[in-house]
């Protein structure tokens, strides 16, 4: 599905990336985690189409990928990217609206009946029915993030692109949403790219985790390095996998420590 061939990524004389080179197949769930500043945003921005690789190249199903965002690739942040003057059931309307009348964005009769069925339908499988009528500001931020979860994938994108989702939630709303992203996983079989912060989430929730990490380190040209890739684990086996993520954990941990001090 996602093809990353020796990827560079530099701001003006910043590397951020170096040496990046990824396969991944169709219906993986990757998460990615690092400390602080290594780029794992910067890298789901270039798969996104938002940011371009300084050198090397990213492919979608075989092609270059597209130098803007398609409806390819869904996206969610961790501050809730809705429209706050629709109502719930009209964010989720407005993407097909774009699409089928670009001028108007608006569909009419026959064609806007069946979006607000699909959409309502979409609001009952995350448990927003009741608040169909309702604005992103009479939300609770869970009932906003499964809002911006839904948007992103009421076009059905074979990959879906999150970046810490779920970062300003509350623990027991955080494991509720991470319930509902499996489930929509599993039954749309999405290829997933997830940054986080929470290692546990990360080993919970991927079937494959990437760690980013800065590896060489030169006090006299301290931006002349970039970021890569130095753990890619396959995490489909917790127990097997238990001694990774404490590796992963003390990795981060470290960096954590560096930068405060």
């Amino acid at each position: 599905m996602i093809s990353v061939s020796r990827v560079t990524k530099s701001y003006d004389q910043v590397r951020v990336l170096e040496r990046v080179s990824l396969e991944v197949a169709a219906g993986t769930f990757c998460t990615i985690v690092g400390a602080s500043g290594c780029g794992k945003s910067t890298f789901l921005r270039m798969l996104l189409g938002q940011e371009q690789p300084t050198s090397g190249e990213i492919k979608l199903a075989g092609k270059p990928l597209a130098p803007e965002p398609t409806p390819e690739r869904g996206i969610v942040f961790q501050r809730y990217s809705v429209f706050p003057h629709l109502t719930v059931r009209d964010n989720l309307v407005l993407a097909g609206d774009f699409e089928g009348t670009p001028i108007l964005a608006r569909r009419f009769g026959a064609a806007r009946r069946a979006a607000i069925a699909a959409a309502d339908e979409m609001l009952e499988k995350i448990g927003l029915a009741q608040a169909a009528t309702r604005y992103p500001s009479q939300l609770s931020g869970g009932m906003q993030q499964r809002l911006a979860i839904a948007q992103a994938l009421m076009k059905s994108p074979p990959v879906l692109l999150l970046d810490e989702p779920f970062g300003a939630l509350d623990p027991g709303i955080r494991t509720d949403m991470q319930d509902l992203l499996l489930d929509q996983w599993r039954e749309r079989q999405l290829t997933i790219f997830m940054v986080t912060h929470d290692i546990p989430e990360a080993f919970k929730l991927g079937t494959r985790l990437i760690v980013f990490d800065k590896v060489r380190h030169d006090p006299q040209f301290p931006n002349a390095y970039g970021a890569t890739i130095t753990y890619d684990l396959p995490i489909q086996d917790k127990i097997a996998t238990a001694g990774k993520r404490a590796a992963v954990e003390t990795l981060v941990s470290t960096h954590k420590k560096d930068e405060a001090s």
